[in-house]
């Protein structure tokens, strides 16, 4: 731990997770990850960032939390795991933010991008698609991910193979970026990682083995109209400048 300017002790690294509708495996994923971590030399907490549960989640993360002095725990109040994810890497207190998924907490991942973010590079993105990773996921959905990255090719210039899900980064170097994205919801990552790689900034992949403990909390067709939305949003801002009018 190191001391900030007001006396407390800040970790090296923030773990960002955000959460929505997840009591079947919320107590067991943050046991586990906690007892993951417990082996490693590490400085840590964990901000789980609840975005509009209509289960019991808010009860059991506010509980952990409790019982947990490195948990922390908020929640926005509504359905947006975008604006989660912008809040919790804005509450983050440690030199390098990890933001990981509940029904991952992939360790692994953790060892591999943080010497490199210790050696400086500014962005670490754990991707399922690049050479030497492992998808596990339905066919269905490998092939929505494909199908996303090249529209985001074809639409604002990405250079990468994955944009959602594992990403650890320098919180100094990037916080600008993170503070300059427009969209939210499940693009918010996407954006992120595009405007990065648009930078100056330093970035890199690892691939990741990506098993999954359970289908996704919201089904992938129902976020199709949204992803697709800010999809040209975020092209109209970065091709051309200018952000689309807002429907009422």
């Amino acid at each position: 731990m190191t001391k900030a300017k007001n006396g407390q002790t800040t970790p090296e690294v923030s773990i960002v997770i955000p959460v929505y509708n997840e009591e079947g495996i919320l107590s067991a994923s943050l046991s586990d990850l906690v007892r993951q971590l417990g082996h490693e030399s590490l400085d840590y907490e964990i901000i789980v960032a609840e975005n509009g549960s209509t289960d019991r989640t808010v009860d059991i993360a506010s509980a952990f939390a409790n019982d947990h002095p490195e948990i922390r725990f908020f929640s926005i109040g509504e359905p947006n795991y975008g604006k989660a994810l912008r809040e919790g890497i804005r509450q983050a207190r440690g030199e390098f933010v990890i933001c990981d998924e509940i029904d991952l907490c992939d360790v692994t991942f953790y060892r591999e991008a943080l010497p490199h973010l210790r050696d400086g590079c500014d962005l670490v993105v754990g991707s399922k698609r690049a050479p030497g990773a492992r998808d596990r996921r339905p066919a269905y959905r490998r092939l929505a991910t494909q199908v996303l990255n090249g529209m985001l090719r074809v639409a604002v210039g990405f250079k990468g193979t994955d944009t959602h899900g594992l990403k650890a980064f320098r919180r100094e170097a990037l916080l600008g970026v993170v503070n300059d994205c427009v969209v939210d919801k499940d693009m918010f990552a996407s954006e992120f990682v595009v405007r990065t790689h648009r930078s100056d900034h330093s970035w890199m992949e690892v691939p990741i083995d990506l098993v999954e403990k359970r289908p996704p909390s919201v089904h992938l067709f129902r976020r199709v109209p949204n992803v697709l939305k800010n999809i040209v949003r975020l092209t109209a801002i970065i091709r051309l400048g200018r952000d689309l009018p807002k429907r009422r």
